[in-house]
């Protein structure tokens, strides 16, 4: 961890921090580990063999408006309220969300509890990697849940969907940033997701998210943070659109730009997956 990291209960908190807070009453802890199909890994599986004392499991695939064929949009409000209120997540709680990978999934649900109006949501800095990496507790019992009201307020201002996009590219109003690797913005190499095209959204500048990080899998530090968004061509006093495969690593820089302030910014939720299956929308190569 650098010097300059800060605990921030609304962004990013450290393993540290956590530990501490632990056994506060309105804490809670949820696992929202993710991989990609090619991964080979059961986020499930994984949280029930081992977790954080007292995390739920929130499962991005089933949390998801399931009416879309596109992967894991954001939930329907009522869905949502539904899904917290049985895990025993609501009103007047402190909200961490780690993953397994370090800092991966766990951003997108972050954006979703932002989505829904809910503040006091922070992401574990380094994941669960740090925290067992530090000999920290881990247990396999599942939490006693009981349920907690929980009141939402969507801020539609926090998702753009698809003409919105297609608008700010055409116009330039927004930056567009997309969380992929170089290659896959290029469109050099076939997407994962069959039947998609290759490229980028015309216009949108390319900073993959792992350039948010430090060696150990942490965030970077705000001054750290914020040169990487200037090295990658982004204009930091427009507003700022994240996208990236599927609307899981666009959160990451969704989670960066909040770090630094930058408060002017809203996820592309059907990201590629989106806007390469359809013909009629521009595709940008090289």
């Amino acid at each position: 961890m650098t010097s300059a990291f800060r605990d921030d209960p609304k962004t990013l908190v450290s393993t540290d921090w956590l530990a501490a807070h632990l056994k506060d009453p309105d804490l809670r802890v949820l696992d929202a580990s993710w991989y990609m199909p090619d991964a080979g890994r059961d986020a499930k599986a994984e949280y029930d063999a081992g977790h954080i004392p007292g995390a739920r499991f929130f499962d991005i695939d089933e949390i998801s408006d399931q009416r879309s064929a596109l992967p894991h949009m954001a939930p329907p409000v009522e869905k949502f309220i539904s899904r917290m209120r049985a895990m025993g997540v609501g009103d007047g709680h402190q909200v961490v969300i780690y993953d397994g990978a370090g800092l991966f999934s766990a951003a997108r649900v972050w954006w979703t509890f932002r989505l829904m109006g809910k503040t006091d949501v922070a992401v574990l800095d380094g994941g669960l990697p740090k925290w067992k990496a530090e000999g920290r507790e881990i247990e396999d019992m599942p939490p006693v849940l009981r349920d907690r009201h929980i009141t939402v307020s969507r801020q539609a201002g926090l998702v753009k969907d698809v003409t919105q996009v297609a608008h700010a590219s055409k116009l330039g109003e927004a930056e567009i940033i997309d969380a992929r690797s170089a290659p896959r913005f290029r469109g050099e190499v076939a997407e994962p997701r069959p039947g998609l095209r290759s490229g980028r959204i015309p216009g949108s500048k390319n900073l993959p998210f792992g350039e948010l990080f430090n060696a150990d899998g942490t965030m970077k530090d705000d001054a750290g943070l914020r040169a990487a968004f200037t090295a990658a061509g982004v204009d930091l006093s427009k507003p700022a659109i994240t996208t990236c495969g599927s609307g899981v690593t666009a959160a990451i820089l969704a989670l960066g730009l909040e770090r630094i302030g930058h408060r002017n910014w809203a996820l592309y939720d059907g990201s590629w997956a989106e806007w390469g299956m359809y013909d009629d929308l521009r595709v940008a190569k090289g």
